[in-house]
């Protein structure tokens, strides 16, 4: 962030006021008007802080009308393609791709934090066999910080790198326990000899009656699912986090809080979404029917997994995803799965549609990672959980950044009130 030198004036009534202008490394300048209210005694209204920067951050860059999604200046295509989930963790935590020996070292650390206290246990079992894995999820990482007391002091340094390698590397565990939980499995204990995406599949699908063997095809497919969830710039989780921090919560609580915020069905639901709109399609033959009632705008149908509200040109991370997902279908195939019949149909039938490339409603990463997920066996309701592993090293990223932030101060959103005015009380025996 700079300063340009640049002002842009705001009159209203008598006043005039001189706003600073302060530009990006890239990206649209913004207006500094952290002074408004001092020398106007006047908010601005911005519902869904659309068009307000809350921070500066030197993590992740979005350019919707393009097509651009940048983690430390880095192509997300290309790191997916190209490299591997916790290489782009060590990436976000700490602003450059690691060294070989650098690598080797952050991946050990994370592989021997896999494990959770061994009381934690106790946590799941007090939920009740049908409560969705998001739930669960909420309340046993917020219980971490019961845990883990050697963590939870945010003014030091090294608390703070602590908390953030357990909440990595423990993520993953607490996921598939959650998912063990709801189907009456027994917990599966993580393994140190498999890579992070491969120990998650072998947590979340082994038992204790057979060995399990992770197909490299489905590890690295999960693997890039991951990698293309781990960050987001300031979305709704990620700004949860960020305002939850500022109070000085512990880092626990603050993650608990972006996982909260991540099971809207507007965010981090949004590929179970699609899944489910695949099934009330039910097989390929009605696929024009649906197509006929989305084109439709008297009909409230409306395709799930296709276009989206930042990206406006492509989603330069449905590239890759379909490429996973192309991988494990030909892998597992689709003939005994009607959903999936139904998905590359309507895949195919929206690339070649005039309609749909006119207004620019490609398929996007939520329908593909939905489609992999369903074909690999999870349920719809641990959709969102995965996203949530994947996400924490993005809020842990930004939350570390934000403390480290000289300019820091506890988030206070202003209001435009349209309420009463100041009135007085009546008794109960005189109101009418």
């Amino acid at each position: 962030m700079t300063d340009t030198n640049k002002t842009a004036t705001l009159s209203f009534d008598d006043k005039t006021i001189e706003l600073p202008i302060l530009s990006p490394s890239v990206g649209p300048d913004v207006l500094d008007i952290r002074k408004l209210y001092a020398q106007g005694h006047v908010f601005t209204y911005d519902p869904g802080f659309t068009s307000t920067a809350a921070c500066d951050s030197t993590i992740t860059y979005i350019d919707g009308d393009e097509g651009i999604l940048l983690h430390r200046g880095y192509p997300i295509d290309e790191l997916a393609a190209q490299s591997h989930y916790l290489e782009v963790c060590y990436l976000l935590l700490y602003g450059e791709l690691p060294t070989a020996a650098e690598l080797e070292k952050f991946e050990t650390t994370i592989t021997r934090h896999t494990m959770i206290h061994e009381q934690m246990h106790n946590f799941f079992r007090g939920f009740r066999r049908d409560a969705h894995p998001m739930a669960t999820m909420v309340g046993v990482v917020g219980a971490m910080s019961a845990f883990y007391h050697d963590s939870t002091d945010i003014s030091d340094p090294r608390q703070r790198e602590i908390a953030s390698h357990r909440l990595i590397a423990k993520m993953p565990t607490i996921a598939a326990m959650a998912y063990k939980y709801s189907i009456g499995q027994p917990f599966v204990y993580p393994r140190n000899d498999l890579s992070y995406a491969a120990n998650f599949l072998h947590m979340c699908f082994s038992v204790p009656a057979e060995e399990y063997h992770v197909d490299p095809i489905l590890a690295r497919a999960m693997d890039r699912i991951f990698t293309l969830h781990a960050d987001h710039e300031q979305n709704a989780s990620t700004s949860t986090v960020r305002l939850a921090s500022s109070s000085g919560a512990n880092p626990f609580a603050c993650i608990a809080a972006g996982i909260a915020c991540l099971w809207g069905p507007a965010h981090g639901g949004a590929n179970q979404a699609c899944l489910e709109m695949l099934k009330e399609i039910g097989t390929p033959d009605r696929i024009p029917e649906f197509i006929a009632r989305a084109k439709d705008k008297n009909d409230p149908f409306r395709l799930m997994g296709f276009g989206h509200r930042v990206y406006k040109n492509r989603d330069p991370r449905a590239t890759v995803m379909k490429q996973s997902a192309d991988e494990v279908l030909e892998l597992l195939g689709v003939e005994n799965n009607p959903l999936l019949q139904v998905a590359k149909e309507l895949e195919h039938t929206a690339l070649n549609d005039p309609y749909f490339i006119d207004k620019k409603l490609f398929p996007n990463v939520d329908f593909y990672s939905g489609i992999i997920l369903e074909a690999m066996g999870f349920p719809t309701s641990m959709f969102t959980p995965i996203f949530a592993m994947s996400r924490t090293v993005g809020w842990i990223s930004q939350w570390k950044e934000q403390l480290g932030d000289p300019q820091m101060k506890i988030g206070r959103p202003r209001q435009l009130y349209l309420g009463e005015n100041a009135r007085s009380y009546t008794d109960v025996e005189d109101r009418g």
